[in-house]
């Protein structure tokens, strides 16, 4: 990985460092804007293609790297990297090559220099899916994934994550009766 810095119509680059020290395929970088980091998502030749995550942390025009973090412990291909900005999650689609070629999300938190995963969702059962690609849609709060099905045919499919944004500082408590919005509620 390079840190490039923009300048008019020029980019100047730093120095470049080695995030994993066996071959890669089919990588993809998202910037949690949250934390302020960089997350890569890879297929890592050096643990039999397994899907694997690393945060990077950019200071200056240098990056840095946390411990690498196993998404997916069987042949992944086809990964695509974006962030939920709204949840502050990534979000890792691949093609499952332990379940079939199946078309499969994950979805990661950032904290500190490292990233943990939830479990696995299959979002096309069909098998030998490809090309697979999805973007976050801050407007909707949902992520657009885009593939080619096992009938060569172009398709896409919604995806909105779980909301954890209900804490005990933000519960207000329950109303009264039921109301429709811009009622005034009694809240007990």
């Amino acid at each position: 990985a390079i840190v490039g810095t923009v300048s008019g119509t020029s980019i100047s680059f730093g120095s470049a460092v080695v995030f994993e020290s066996a071959a890669t395929q089919d990588s993809s970088t998202t910037f949690d804007s949250t934390n302020g980091k960089v997350v890569i998502a890879y297929r890592d030749h050096g643990n039999s293609g397994y899907g694997t995550a690393i945060v990077g942390t950019v200071s200056g025009t240098s990056i840095s790297f946390g411990t690498p973090v196993q998404f997916n412990s069987s042949n992944t291909e086809q990964v695509d990297a974006s962030y939920d900005s709204i949840n502050k999650k990534v979000v890792l689609v691949y093609k499952d090559d332990g379940n079939s070629g199946y078309g499969t999300l994950i979805v990661g938190t950032v904290n500190g220099t490292s990233i943990s995963f939830g479990s696995e969702v299959v979002f096309e059962s069909g098998g030998g899916i490809n090309y697979t690609r999805n973007e976050f849609d801050s407007t909707n709060g949902r992520v657009v994934i885009a593939y080619r099905d096992p009938n060569s045919q172009g398709k896409a499919i919604v995806f909105k994550n779980a909301s954890t944004d209900l804490t005990t500082e933000n519960f207000i408590g329950f109303s009264d009766a039921a109301y429709s919005d811009g009622d005034t509620a009694n809240i007990q």
